[in-house]
């Protein structure tokens, strides 16, 4: 597993898990969150791709954890957004605990080779790596554009949350510590 994550980029990616679909929807987290990202995983994918996309998730969570050490001046939360006839909802807090609250269901399996269910692990093992709070919710008619929604959402939310505020460097949190 090998990941490099730059939160002031540009929206360049470079992904390879193995999985199409999964690469296409960690694109959107690049391209709509505005960071440059490059994921390479080699994982057990002749046995299934529940490791791949559970590693993928922990790895990517790991990173942002390490980039947002110092967390003064950030916006710290959210975001929505449609795409067609789906809607999304991605609110996501960098505050040090993590937490997922998953309201999405799928009526197919599959998209592409990425099995539906899979989804929530990966958001829940990035939450528990990143150490954030993820509430996700989506509804719609088209499988492909709930779950794209969702990951351009997630994209926009943590270019929300990373944001740095050049008037202020005070840590977002009344504990004194996040």
């Amino acid at each position: 597993m090998h990941v490099e994550l730059n939160l002031d980029g540009s929206g360049k990616a470079a992904i390879h898990t193995g999985l199409g679909f999964f690469d296409h929807m960690l694109d959107q987290i690049a391209r709509h969150g505005k960071m440059d990202m490059t994921i390479v995983t080699k994982g057990d994918l002749h046995i299934d791709e529940h490791h791949t996309i559970e590693d993928t998730g922990i790895a990517l969570g790991e990173a942002f954890a390490k980039a947002l050490t110092d967390k003064r001046g950030m916006e710290r939360y959210g975001f929505a957004l449609p795409m067609d006839e789906a809607e999304a909802k991605v609110l996501i807090d960098f505050g040090g605990r993590n937490w997922i609250v998953w309201n999405a269901e799928f009526k197919r399996e599959k998209i592409g080779e990425m099995p539906t269910e899979m989804f929530f692990h990966f958001f829940k093992s990035f939450s528990d790596a990143a150490k954030c709070n993820l509430n996700i919710e989506c509804r719609g008619d088209n499988e492909h554009h709930k779950i794209e929604a969702i990951f351009k959402a997630f994209a926009k939310a943590i270019k929300m949350a990373v944001k740095r505020d050049p008037l202020s460097n005070y840590l977002p949190s009344t504990k004194g510590v996040l």
